[in-house]
């Protein structure tokens, strides 16, 4: 296997597993501030940010990078809110 098939293959899986993130967002299936909704989105955007190590587009490079840093806020505020007291 090519590395360009490779890099291919992992910008899809991480392309799917962002959009389809956000389908189920919005279908209610998956809570913005649950944790399957960030792990799902910063593992999307890591795979896309691979992908872009071997087909570099700057523009994409950039808000991959603005992804995974929402998407560990997102983690960090669920970790936050689980640890408060009710």
């Amino acid at each position: 296997m090519s590395i360009d098939l490779l890099a291919n293959i992992i910008g899809m899986l991480g392309t799917s597993m962002v959009v389809g993130t956000y389908f189920l967002l919005q279908l209610n299936k998956l809570d913005s501030k649950g944790l399957a909704y960030n792990i799902w989105n910063l593992v999307g955007a890591i795979l896309l940010l691979i992908s872009l190590l071997i087909h570099f587009n700057l523009a994409s490079f950039v808000i991959e990078l603005f992804w995974i840093a929402a998407s560990l806020v997102g983690l960090y505020n669920y970790w936050k809110r689980r640890k408060q007291p009710e």
